[in-house]
């Protein structure tokens, strides 16, 4: 079977399956997800071995070191994606909320109540615990999804697939409610960009090509998980301990992280007390910082910073620095320089913080905390399929209630319109 067909067949079966998915109760969909969770950690054993064929053969292909950190599972991160498949399962059904409701003159009763999308295709490179924050997230709410993973993670997510359709399989659901595509070939995901009868809406996550190919080549809905080119912005009024304490976590907790800090901006009022202290505590982690002349001249340890720097995601231990003059200037250059993701202030004042809140075109606005905060279990959605940093329909971390649209359901009693 070529791909293309093999594409047509796994989009037919899901289509069937969303009719009886968008119909299962509240307790069906949460045992699904919880025996998903219970089938993971008994199988973490057959989880690791494939990682670690994955990890192989990341390595014999000369991957970096930060994707490399998104590929490797351990004990923890196969525990985490079983947590957070839980508390997704016990969060309140998204579907069937009345979300608005009215009585008109006429009499009509007008309700706008939340549904699923139908069938969602998702995306994504590296990070095989996507393969489950996907499903699990797609079961809450109704929707059936067909998975897409990055080559580099096929072994790891087939197996963790396994345990998702096991969790099905014992609450009653069809199997098919969550399929991974069984190939590695690039061209499936051209072909999967074509099922417009099919599929409802595509969820891309991954580095900026990925999004570039899909939102040019796809005939169905996107909502797009772009590039986290994400700031902190040391304002003149921050408390430079905690800045220093907030900044190193912001960009070395994890570098492959797509709400890691990539630039950071500095008030020149605060800049000789601050810039120092930062250059030594990252470039002891071993991270390098490129700057601008007058950071450069604050720290030796600083190297020259170009252009295309302020607009680069990294997904490693590098960062940019620039040396601003005042908020405005550090909202205008976020504004002009980020990908509307995840940006940060730190300052002790509260109405400069309000400006920047305010200002910021960003999905997520952070005052005093790390960006990498950045995440929908961290916001208590349990997981996340990805940030949008769009506008339409969803922005910021899309969890289940996310996956979700909504109908107007109109009762009468024998009106007729005149």
């Amino acid at each position: 079977m070529n791909i293309a067909t093999q594409l047509l067949e796994i989009a037919k079966s899901a289509k069937k399956a969303a009719a009886t998915l968008a119909l299962a109760g509240s307790e069906q969909k949460k045992s699904a997800i919880l025996a998903a969770a219970t089938a993971i950690e008994k199988n973490a054993g057959k989880i690791l071995t494939a990682n670690k064929i994955d990890m192989d053969n990341a390595k014999k292909s000369g991957i970096s070191g930060a994707l490399l950190d998104r590929l490797e599972l351990n004990e923890s991160r196969v525990k985490s994606m079983a947590d957070g498949l839980r508390q997704v399962a016990n969060q309140p059904d998204p579907v069937g909320k009345i979300l608005a409701e009215w009585v008109r003159p006429n009499g009509l009763k007008i309700a706008r109540v939340s549904v699923p999308l139908g069938v969602i295709g998702v995306i994504y490179e590296s990070r095989p615990n996507v393969t489950a924050d996907a499903a699990g997230l797609s079961i809450k709410s109704g929707n059936v999804a067909i998975l897409r993973c990055g080559s580099e993670s096929f072994e790891s997510s087939s197996a963790i697939m396994e345990c998702l359709q096991t969790g099905l399989k014992s609450a009653g659901l069809a199997p098919d409610s969550v399929q991974l595509i069984p190939t590695r070939d690039r061209t499936a995901v051209g072909e999967m960009l074509k099922l417009d009868e099919y599929i409802d809406i595509i969820v891309p996550r991954g580095g900026k090509e990925l999004i570039k190919r899909v939102l040019a080549e796809s005939r169905i809905p996107v909502i797009k998980h772009l590039e986290g080119n994400c700031h902190t912005y040391i304002h003149a009024s921050a408390d430079v301990a905690k800045a220093v304490k907030i900044t190193v976590n912001a960009k070395m907790r994890r570098c492959g992280v797509c709400g890691a800090t990539e630039s950071l901006l500095v008030d020149e009022k605060i800049a000789a007390k601050f810039v120092p202290l930062i250059a030594k505590e990252l470039t002891d982690l071993h991270c390098e910082i490129r700057g601008d002349e007058k950071s450069r001249s604050l720290d030796s340890r600083i190297v020259p910073a170009n252009e295309e720097d302020w607009d680069t995601e990294y997904l490693d231990a590098i960062i940019s620095l620039k040396i601003v003059k005042n908020l405005d200037e550090a909202i205008t250059h976020i504004n002009r320089h980020g990908s509307h993701h995840t940006d940060a202030i730190i300052t002790e004042d509260d109405s400069a913080a309000e400006k920047f809140l305010t200002e910021i075109d960003s999905a997520i606005v952070i005052h005093n905390a790390s960006t990498q905060f950045a995440d929908g279990g961290e916001f208590g959605m349990g997981a996340e399929i990805g940030i949008s940093t769009g506008k339409l329909h969803a922005r910021g971390p899309v969890g289940a209630e996310q996956l979700t649209t909504y109908k107007y359901v109109v009762r009468g009693k024998d009106q007729i319109r005149p």
